[in-house]
This record gives C-alpha cells, sequence and structure tokens, in this order.
C-alpha cells in the first residue's frame, strides 16, 4: 500500500506504507483512520518532531557506528532522507497556509 500525501502547495508525495505510517506516528497523527488532514498551525510542530527524531536517530547511527563497521552492515536510508521530502511539503504549505492531507 501507499501513502499519498497531498497540498495546493507542493507536489504529490507518494510513500510506501511503513515509511508513511513511520512519519505519522513521529508527528502524532498515526491512527486507524486512512486519511488525514495536517493544519497550517500544526506544522511547525510537526518539523520540530520530525527534526528531533532525526538527529536521535543519528545520534544513535554514531554510536553504533563501530559495531556496523566491525560486523559488515549494509548502509540503509535515513529517516533524514525520507522525512526530507515531507518537510519540505510542510514548509510550503505552511507558507501557503495551506493544508496537507493524506490518505491510503
Amino acid at each position: 500500500m501507499l501513502y499519498k500525501f497531498q497540498s495546493r502547495a507542493a507536489s504529490d508525495l507518494l510513500m510506501l506504507e511503513p515509511q508513511g505510517r513511520r512519519i505519522l506516528q513521529i508527528i502524532g497523527k498515526y491512527g486507524e483512520e486512512r486519511r488525514g488532514i495536517l493544519r497550517p498551525g500544526d506544522m511547525p510542530a510537526a518539523v520540530a518532531a520530525l527534526e528531533a527524531a532525526i538527529q536521535r536517530e543519528e545520534q544513535e547511527a554514531v554510536e553504533a557506528h563501530a559495531e556496523d563497521v566491525e560486523d559488515g552492515a549494509e548502509e540503509t536510508v535515513s529517516l533524514r532522507q525520507r522525512a526530507a521530502p515531507f518537510i519540505d511539503m510542510l514548509r510550503h504549505s505552511r507558507a501557503a497556509d495551506a493544508d496537507v492531507v493524506w490518505g491510503i
């Protein structure tokens, strides 16, 4: 399944269900509903929550780096890379006073 995020102020954004769910969990908008809306007034808090989660993940990655090198672990896509398009959408939408809506 895919999450489709839409805003009048930005291009549509598609995410696979696990990544979309994680983003929504971080910003506190994940629930049983298959659709949702994020109002411009809520966007600064959502961006702050995502940026805090990115910093936590990057700190954990630094701490675990030595173990990964020894184990030969493969590189993974970071939260920063996955969340960047969504954060951009939120910033553009906030500037244009436009809602972000999503559905599966």
